[in-house]
């Protein structure tokens, strides 16, 4: 697998979500601003509720290009087994069942699942519970996450 084919996917699919917001966020301008949703009395409120939609889009559509920002600057070196999994690690996991899972560490807000070529691949950043836990691991180390319904565990099968 190919670490910066997997940064360009991260980079193409976040571009495509700014897109989307940018888009979502002209819409709910269109509906805040437009003279048929004026108020006409203290309960016409579709104004105000498009006017607070704005708000939160151009605060998500933010989000994604800080994150895109974040995603283009960013460089995935090659694994140093001295210094054991760092950002930019892609690592093959297997747990108790055998079933094999990749993850891909990268700056925060790429978390999304990709295809690399027949595998597939969740991106999450160095301040998730699985990246925490994942950060300073070399091959052969376990690594164990408390979710709420059970404790799940991990080897480190391979890192790249």
């Amino acid at each position: 697998m190919d670490k910066f084919f997997l940064q360009q996917q991260v980079v193409q699919r976040l571009a495509e979500d700014l897109l989307q917001a940018e888009q979502a966020v002209r819409a709910a301008h269109e509906t805040a601003t437009h003279e048929e949703n004026i108020a006409e009395n203290k309960y016409d409120t579709l104004g105000l509720e498009a006017a607070y939609l704005v708000t939160g889009q151009v605060r998500r559509a933010e989000a994604i290009r800080q994150a895109l920002a974040h995603w283009r600057q960013f460089r995935p070196r090659p694994y140093d087994a001295r210094k054991g999994i760092q950002l930019g690690a892609l690592v093959c996991l297997v747990d108790a069942d055998d079933k094999q899972q990749h993850v891909f560490l990268g700056p925060d807000g790429g978390s999304m699942k990709l295809v690399s070529g027949t595998q597939l691949v969740q991106v999450i950043s160095s301040v998730a519970p699985l990246g925490i836990a994942l950060l300073g691991k070399c091959e052969g180390d376990e690594v164990s996450l408390q979710g709420a319904p059970n404790r799940q565990q991990f080897e480190v099968l391979r890192v790249l």
